[in-house]
Order: C-alpha cells, then sequence, then structure tokens
C-alpha cells in the first residue's frame, strides 16, 4: 500500500459531492474555465491532478486508469465521501468508469466530456505515431488538439494549450498514459451498470464522436443519456463552458430531486445542446 493522495482542489459547499479528472493533455486546471459558473451551493468539487500531471508531476506509478481509480477512491476515503458523481474528460472518464467499476455502489451519476470508452480508443498506424511521439514534440502535441477541434481555433489558443500541457505533465507519464487508455479494455466490468451516466461529446470533435459515444457509452450502461455540444470539439471545458456547465449540472441535479441514490429520471437520451 502506498500513502500517496491525489492532489485535489475543493471548489463549493455543496451535499452532492463531485470527483472530476482531467484528460491527457492537462492537470485539474483543465477545468478552470468553468470553476467561475459553477453551483457551488449545490455541488462540492474536488478537482485532482493524476500521476504525472500537476502537483502529481513527479509522482511515481503505473500512470495506468486502473491506478487512477484506486487514487481517487483513496481520496474519497480521506475526505469521507461515501458516495459521489464522478466526472472525467477525455483519458479521465477511462479512469472514472474504472472507479464505478471497482466501486459501483459508491458512485451516484457518471459523466464523460469526450469520453474515452472502456474498450478503449486503438489507433491507425499513422496516428499512432503522431500521439506516441508527442510526449518529446510540442508540434505534434498542437497538430492533435488542432484536429480534434475540427481545425476551428486561432493558432494563439493551441500555442496557450500546448504550452500548458507541457508544463504539467511529465514526458514519461504522458507517454505511458497513452498505453493505458488507448489500449486497455475492461468493457465487460462495466456492461448493464444500473448507474445514471451522461456522455458529453462535441460535434467538432472527428475522434470522440456522438456515434462511438452511441455505440459504446450508450450500449452499455442501461440508464444512459447523450448530449452533444454543436459549438465544441474535445475541449468543451475551453470552447463552450456554459453549455457544458449546464448539461452536467442539469444531470448530477436529477439525482437531488429523489433519494439520492441514483434512481431518478434525468433528461432524455439523445437530448442535445448547442
Amino acid at each position: 500500500m502506498t500513502s500517496f493522495v491525489l492532489p485535489h482542489a475543493l471548489h463549493g459547499r455543496g451535499s452532492h459531492k463531485v470527483i472530476a479528472v482531467h484528460g491527457w493533455f492537462a492537470d485539474r486546471s483543465a477545468f478552470d474555465p468553468v470553476l467561475p459558473d459553477l453551483d457551488q451551493d449545490a455541488f462540492q468539487y474536488a478537482l485532482v491532478d493524476l500521476r504525472g500531471y500537476g502537483e502529481a508531476r513527479d509522482a511515481a506509478g503505473a500512470y495506468t486508469s486502473g491506478e487512477g481509480a484506486a487514487d481517487v477512491l483513496a481520496l474519497a476515503d480521506l475526505l469521507g465521501w461515501d458516495r459521489f458523481s464522478v466526472v472525467g474528460h477525455s483519458m479521465g472518464a477511462s479512469v472514472v468508469q474504472r472507479v464505478l467499476a471497482a466501486a459501483p455502489l459508491r458512485v451516484r451519476r457518471l459523466v464523460g466530456i469526450s469520453p474515452v470508452p472502456a474498450s478503449g480508443l486503438p489507433l491507425p498506424p499513422e496516428q499512432w505515431e503522431l500521439f506516441s511521439s508527442a510526449a518529446h514534440t510540442p508540434e505534434n502535441r498542437r497538430a492533435i488538439i488542432d484536429l480534434t477541434t475540427g481545425g476551428r481555433r486561432p493558432a494563439a489558443w493551441l500555442d496557450r494549450m500546448v504550452r500548458r500541457s507541457l508544463r504539467c505533465s511529465d514526458a514519461k507519464a504522458f507517454r505511458a498514459w497513452l498505453d493505458s487508455w488507448s489500449g486497455e479494455t475492461f468493457a465487460a466490468e462495466v456492461e448493464g451498470a444500473a448507474v445514471p451516466a451522461l456522455a458529453v461529446t462535441g460535434a467538432l470533435d472527428p475522434a470522440l464522436t456522438a456515434e462511438l459515444a452511441r455505440a459504446t457509452w450508450m450500449r452499455w450502461y442501461a440508464n444512459s443519456e447523450l448530449v452533444e455540444i454543436g459549438s465544441a470539439g474535445h475541449y468543451a471545458m475551453d470552447e463552450a463552458p456554459l453549455e457544458l456547465i449546464r448539461a452536467v449540472e442539469d444531470f448530477l441535479r436529477a439525482d437531488d430531486n429523489g433519494d439520492g441514490n441514483g434512481d431518478c429520471d434525468g433528461p432524455g437520451v439523445g437530448s442535445g445542446v448547442g
């Protein structure tokens, strides 16, 4: 056993506890654009830095979704949160799905923003070369961000996203995390789970699309919903923060209209935003 504690920041004072996990290109600062407009009376968010990122940039580890899920559960124990909802962006969605697989009775609601599916995301050879060399090649990180936002974002924003990614991630961990989120599959561990589950996708993202979510997320989670944000690509926190907050918090809030056990119905499957 390890005494490692995920670095984290708490926001809000609400009774509905939420742990949010960032994606491959950022630490918990990925959620900075949405912080000013979160409902901090209804929710309390714990934003974490996975091993290899942010304040955990130098933390040793295997850098896998399973290890990340164990770290999230250990943090929940430390915070005294018996039940909580989980939100994960991209790679972080793989981590929070592992949390559900490991401790299904503790998860109130599950949210994936541009979620990597529990089947992993195998890449064709040319994309694998682009992604696998991105750890040490800033130009490749920029190309990936540009590709996954539909080639529509300004150069200064792309450059800023790359600088943040380089600053907040360890290159070795960054590369190792790729093997985990792209190559590992654990769909059998979550298929049929009854937890309410929301997938939020961006219409400008050609990789983690609404179609992919329908073929994976919507098939595996019996009580699942899908929201597609028309004005966003892969980085909805930056591209469409208000639409994202509304979609996620409306979904989370539906749990609070009942007995808190995650059995209440939220918006209909296939609802859209933007």
